[in-house]
């Protein structure tokens, strides 16, 4: 799915680009994961885990989202460096297709400029306009009250938990949160 430029004010003032990730964007897309990982213990990758993440396959990723009808990513620039990323993945099949997932990340470093909230927003969007949607669905983990916070503003509610889900490498063992935000 491919999603137009949009164009916005961050609140220090500077213009962000919202759109569709195009082959020009992978090396800063490989950049980005590796950061991202290693910011926070938030993201369920570690940096070096982001080594199997290849030119190739970031622009086979991005060719295959593009064209699809039930799958969206939208990348964040910012001068030209991106800031982050999210996606939206409709399923497709008769039992579940009232639901859609969405993913997000951005780097810390654009922290509180209103990226998260204008990715929910245009995510929110695209699923607005898709027929039979009754909602959106996210997780996060413990302890990410940054994250936790902007979903609740974007109006999703905690809907379960998954117990030690996530165990970090020294051992420490934290729940995932299931969200939902109602479409209808």
């Amino acid at each position: 799915m491919i999603i137009e430029d949009i164009w916005f004010d961050m609140r220090d003032g500077r213009k962000a680009l919202i759109r569709s990730p195009r082959e020009e964007d992978v090396q800063g897309m490989l950049d980005y994961l590796v950061i991202s990982a290693g910011e926070t213990d938030f993201i369920l990758r570690y940096p070096e885990e982001c080594a199997k993440y290849t030119y190739e396959s970031e622009k086979q990723l991005f060719e295959r989202l593009n064209a699809s009808e039930n799958d969206a990513m939208l990348v964040c620039l910012v001068d030209g460096r991106v800031a982050g990323n999210c996606q939206i993945n409709f399923n497709n099949r008769i039992k579940t297709m009232h639901r859609a997932s969405v993913a997000i990340a951005l780097l810390s470093e654009y922290w509180n400029q209103g990226i998260g909230t204008r990715l929910f927003e245009e995510m929110i969007r695209i699923a607005q306009e898709r027929e039979g949607l009754l909602q959106l669905e996210l997780e996060f983990i413990e302890g990410n009250t940054r994250a936790r916070h902007l979903y609740e503003k974007m109006g999703f509610r905690i809907s379960g938990v998954r117990p030690n889900a996530i165990r970090l490498k020294d051992g420490t063992l934290l729940n995932e949160y299931m969200m939902i935000r109602r479409m209808k």
